[in-house]
């Protein structure tokens, strides 16, 4: 960060630091009075040992790196993406940019080149790029099917203890809702149990886009059944659709309540929540309130992809309903989704980057308010972390310092030029360089039985 010193000893000032609202304890966040804006509180931060040992309210310390109002977040959580799918768009691109298209590619893709050397090669590519951005938790969907399932899941438990310390990750399994109706289900669970992962799967069928289910009460409850069976969390793809019959949102949260599941439940995308009358989509948001129900949009993958017809411009913006859902108090979270695959080509697992798009896309103004906890403090408590997405005393000084002073400074720059300070030290922000992919196209194909993947 040019004109800005961050000292290397142990014991430091950060002086006039703003911090959105959203990313700061309550306690802090009442000591340093009415924010400015109306959603930053300028603050004098120590950092000792690389812990936040003290939040002060801006101007009570006189000697340290003065960050002149520069907004400071704790590093992102970033709590949707698919790791596994990362980084192939020039070997297997989306044919037309459509889901159905996604789907093709992406089961080829599979099926020809997912090796565990293949994966995590990608795997450790976007990990690298996403903490150099300065993203500090991750949860990545895994395609689980049928073989790949076991080597998917592999991958991801060396990867978590290899990164551990940097990035903390957790893992879901990726399956369409089918599946839990056939053995496979009760084998890919007990995987999931014994890789400390999350139950999940997509609300369609095997093989078919998204559309209504007959039989989803009945594959729900079997999904809960066996996310009860090991004591799993559930995390779900939902409703990526503008087919208003194919409303599966209601139905997933009378199954939480009809199995007695006391697990925490995400449902992502939940696109045609915004296609509902309005009776029915105030009911179904009131629903999840009382239960407790995360919803984290996904605006990057969602604009791309829904509402997608061959020489026509989209008429919808295929995200879901953030304002209702927030002020009705659901758990509300945005991530980053795919990057540079066929269902998203672009990206660069930068979670500042989605809450610039998400800010512009779902008006997220006039105020802004607390949005930044959608992508720290919300998704931190959903994933059950205790020292991850908050400014607090006591908390380890995992910091992201941006040159903006406001949010339209925010959203007018990418900020590249942010500092991101891990333990209170200044970490190596070098992104890979994007040669290192380059032989991922001259891998040898596989062959891979097993149905096409989510």
């Amino acid at each position: 960060m040019t004109g800005f010193a961050i000292p290397t000893t142990s014991t430091f000032w950060l002086r006039r630091a703003a911090i959105p609202a959203g990313t700061l304890s309550v306690d802090a966040a009442a000591s340093l009075g009415e924010p400015r804006h109306g959603y930053l509180y300028d603050a004098d931060i120590l950092i000792e040992n690389g812990r936040i040992a003290a939040i002060e309210p801006a101007g009570t310390v006189g000697e340290g790196t003065d960050l002149q109002s520069r907004i400071v977040f704790p590093t992102f959580v970033d709590m949707h993406t698919h790791l596994d799918k990362g980084h192939v768009v020039a070997r297997t691109p989306n044919p037309d940019g459509s889901f159905t298209g996604a789907l093709t590619a992406t089961g080829a893709d599979r099926a020809a080149y997912w090796t565990a050397e293949d994966i995590a090669l990608r795997m450790d590519f976007g990990l690298r790029c996403a903490f150099a951005h300065g993203v500090g938790a991750i949860r990545t969907h895994l395609d689980s099917f049928a073989e790949q399932a076991e080597i998917s899941w592999g991958v991801f438990r060396d990867m978590r203890a290899r990164w551990q310390g940097k990035i903390a990750l957790q893992a879901v399994a990726l399956t369409t809702i089918d599946q839990y109706d056939t053995p496979f289900g009760a084998d890919l669970a007990a995987l999931v149990a014994r890789s400390g992962g999350i139950l999940g799967a997509v609300t369609r069928m095997s093989g078919v886009d998204h559309g209504a289910i007959v039989e989803i009460d009945r594959l729900l409850d079997l999904l809960f059944a066996q996310a009860k069976r090991y004591g799993l969390d559930v995390d779900l793809h939902v409703d990526e659709t503008d087919d208003v019959a194919a409303f599966t949102l209601p139905r997933i949260a009378a199954a939480i309540e009809r199995n007695d599941f006391t697990g925490k439940v995400t449902c992502g995308h939940c696109c045609n929540l915004a296609l509902q009358p309005d009776s029915v989509a105030a009911e179904t948001i009131a629903h999840l309130a009382r239960l407790g129900v995360t919803v984290v949009s996904l605006p990057s993958a969602n604009m791309y992809l829904q509402d997608r017809h061959a020489g026509r411009t989209p008429r919808w913006r295929g995200v879901t309903l953030a304002h209702e859902l927030k002020a009705a108090g659901v758990p509300f979270a945005f991530a980053t989704d795919n990057c540079r695959d066929a269902f998203v080509p672009y990206g660069d697992h930068d979670t500042l980057d989605s809450f610039r798009f998400a800010l512009r896309v779902s008006h997220l103004d006039h105020p802004y308010g607390d949005w930044a906890g959608a992508i720290t403090q919300v998704p931190a408590t959903t994933m059950g972390l205790t020292d991850c997405g908050l400014i607090a005393v006591a908390r380890t000084a995992d910091l992201v310092l941006t040159r903006a002073r406001s949010f339209d400074e925010i959203t007018s720059r990418p900020q590249a030029d942010r500092v991101v300070l891990r333990g209170g030290k200044v970490i190596d922000q070098t992104l890979p360089d994007y040669a290192e992919l380059d032989g991922l196209t001259e891998a040898a194909p596989r062959t891979l039985a097993g149905p096409s993947a989510a």
